[in-house]
């Protein structure tokens, strides 16, 4: 009878609501999403403050869980849908609570509040019992908010994008507002948007229209703000109208490959760690951004509560004699990190993993795909309730085999059962061990037919950012396929149901696809990409293959023997050296050449030009200019990783540099005069 009174209570209101609601009151509707287990919810709208049970407005979903959280198997609302109540018409200005409850504990079900027409308020649950408080207000007229800044926290110097998101969270439509950044609390960039159209309670994508140009490595303050909005000055709160975000121009990696395909180089396989340093089973291996070398473990196959799932070993300053090894498991990686395939850095520090599970719940059925990690030692692996440390998790891709970076929140991954390559973008993080998946992108390519080896043997992917490819290792098939990212139309429903709400699903036709190494592996692994080397690794027997791009095919150039089956990831690092993991022998490994060669790219051969000697050189090196050099020469010096670190201008064909102040290595000498540049490589012993 308790349900009945509720329908008919419901009924009343809404039939009552429908009419213009009196003076002192707003019209208030509440949209429900459910996750893959609808039934577990249940919730009341209530004046804030009342108990649960003790006189609520509406109740909704299922009525068995109610206010003690039974467990139900059936009822209340269906699996993965949004569902309208309402509307009502509330005091204005009254405070009210929408009390959630979840029969299983881990919450899943989301509200948004709309007031007006407009969705002011969004509320995710994420545990058994929880309140949600809000004010039965209007929007104001004029309300933005500055909501991320996604220029990347760690980018190569050079032209540096200002760009992320503003939200109009008032009632009018933004048509105009002045964008403004600083560096370092410097001088003000501003550029005045006119002409947008930008509706209440909708984002806007901005992109500085003048780019930050900076070449000089470090750490930089960025601060973005918008003023002006509507040509009327401020808005209602100003407080949100400002960001800051740490930025921080690195050293790109050179290429050294060279180095590794010469026929006169020797190498050195460095252990740098192994089990005692707890890598167990490792699977895959990435750089953060900041240099450190993650590893992540595979783990147990158990269930979340028996200390199953992956782990990882960050290794600090890595080349080092003496580096830093740091092990973390998260309380519930049996599920956000269960056997995990492959790990992959994004440019503003996280990261995230390919779980090569069939259902992370192991509860039977299909259930899993990539989940986001912060590598903030004070969120990753700290408790943050039942659902771990975890900043966000979708759900559309079992056997999950590799994984590569694409842009911001967004990754490439290898999906072993729909056999194909899905585009998964978190958008913003739903926080440390919450639960709302909404805002998720989710772009199939059904065209892009790749299939595994086994379960044991990951698939890996690299995404090169240069030339807008993805490389996959397409294991199962024996070849390596580069896709072309900018290529393809989206539209269709994918073929592999969707498991939870997001923001968009679908598919993409129409790709650009070209198998570009058929040949030279047995289980093909690991992958990486440097200009237009590809670098590969054979699980079978432990080799490490350096492939030559020229446009189409590739052909192999070198292959470097480990000694030992089983390597699985295979990374170049910060400073062009090449890293791999072996899962059967539970090392982190180091290449290290016996000479350091440039990319044939980065050296001019022409010597009619210019010659440099000695070379070697040790205390000083003159630079010859033969020709037709009319103009003022400037000659500058660069390290291996891009940093100028001597400059000179001439007029006369010889020139004579100090170098008694430069450590030894490589470096390059530049000589610029009108339009002509050359290149040549300097040793410095």
């Amino acid at each position: 009878m308790k349900t009945l009174l509720s329908i008919l209570s419901t009924c009343f209101i809404a039939i009552q609501s429908f009419g213009q609601c009196n003076a002192g009151e707003v019209e208030v509707t509440i949209e429900i999403s459910t996750d893959l287990w609808g039934y577990e919810g249940y919730w009341e709208l209530a004046p804030n403050g009342t108990n649960c049970g003790a006189g609520a407005i509406f109740t909704g979903g299922n009525s068995g869980v109610g206010c003690s959280g039974t467990a139900q198997t059936s009822g209340g609302y269906g699996n993965s849908g949004t569902f309208m109540e309402g509307p009502w018409c509330l005091t204005e200005g009254g405070s009210y609570d929408i009390i959630s409850i979840d029969s299983y504990g881990d919450g899943g079900t989301g509200y948004t509040v709309y007031i007006g027409g407009f969705p002011i308020y969004t509320f995710s649950g994420s545990s058994g019992n929880e309140t949600f408080t809000f004010s039965a207000d209007l929007p104001p007229e004029i309300e933005a908010e500055l909501t991320s800044i996604e220029t990347p926290a760690y980018v190569i110097g050079g032209t540096i994008e200002i760009l992320g998101d503003i939200d109009n969270n008032g009632s009018s439509t933004i048509t105009s507002m002045d964008l403004n950044y600083s560096i370092d609390n410097g001088a003000t960039v501003t550029e005045s948007l006119t002409g947008l159209s930008i509706a209440g309670f909708t984002s806007y994508a901005y992109n500085h229209g003048t780019p930050w140009i900076e070449t000089a490595t470090g750490t930089y303050l960025l601060k973005v703000w918008f003023s002006n909005i509507n040509g009327q000055g401020d808005d209602v709160n100003v407080s949100d109208n400002e960001m800051q975000q740490t930025v921080t121009i690195k050293e790109p990696v050179p290429n050294i490959i060279p180095s590794y395909t010469s026929a006169t180089s020797t190498f050195t396989y460095d252990v740098i760690a192994n089990s005692t340093n707890q890598v167990n089973k490792p699977s895959d291996l990435d750089f953060h951004p900041n240099g450190d070398l993650w590893v992540v473990n595979l783990g147990l196959n158990a269930s979340q509560q028996n200390g199953g799932g992956g782990s990882t070993v960050k290794i600090t300053n890595p080349s080092s004699s003496s580096p830093t090894i740091d092990y973390k498991k998260d309380q519930n990686s049996g599920h956000f990190m269960s056997l995990p395939s492959a790990i992959a850095f994004s440019d503003n520090g996280n990261f995230a993993n390919s779980p090569s599970v069939l259902n992370a719940n192991f509860s039977g059925g299909i259930f899993t795909g990539p989940a986001l990690w912060s590598s903030d030692p004070a969120i990753y692996a700290q408790p943050s309730g039942g659902n771990g440390s975890h900043l966000d998790m979708l759900h559309e891709s079992p056997y999950s085999m590799g994984i590569a970076h694409y842009r911001d929140n967004a990754f490439w991954l290898f999906d072993a059962y729909s056999n194909d390559i899905v585009m998964y973008d978190f958008h913003d993080d739903h926080g440390p061990g919450n639960t709302d998946h909404d805002d998720g992108v989710v772009l199939r390519y059904p065209e892009i037919v790749v299939d595994w080896i086994s379960q044991a043997i990951p698939s890996h992917l690299k995404y090169d950012k240069g030339q807008d490819q993805l490389f996959i290792m397409d294991g199962g098939n024996g070849r390596i396929i580069k896709m072309d990212a900018s290529s393809g139309t989206i539209g269709g429903t994918p073929s592999f149901s969707q498991t939870e709400t997001l923001a968009q699903y679908a598919n993409v036709t129409g790709v650009t696809q070209t198998d570009i190494v058929t040949s030279g592996f047995t289980e093909g692994c690991g992958i990486d990409v440097i200009d237009n080397y590809i670098i590969v690794s054979d699980f079978s027997n432990g080799d490490i293959i350096i492939y030559d791009q020229n446009g189409g095919a590739a052909t192999e150039v070198a292959r470097l023997q480990t000694g030992s089956a089983g390597v699985t990831g295979v990374v170049i690092g910060p400073e062009g050296y090449i890293w791999y993991v072996n899962k059967t022998t539970n090392e982190v490994i180091k290449i290290t050449p016996s000479q350091i060669l440039l990319s044939a790219e980065d050296i001019n051969t022409d010597y009619k030009l210019v010659s440099i000697s000695p070379n070697p050189a040790r205390y000083f090196v003159n630079v010859n200019l033969v020709g037709d050099w009319n103009e003022t020469s400037t000659i500058q010096i660069f390290d291996i990783y891009g940093k100028l670190v001597s400059s000179t201008s001439t007029n006369s064909s010889t020139h004579q540099i100090n170098t008694t102040e430069l450590a030894s290595g490589i470096y390059m000498i530049q000589v610029s005069s009108g339009t002509t540049t050359k290149v040549e490589k300097l040793i410095i012993e």
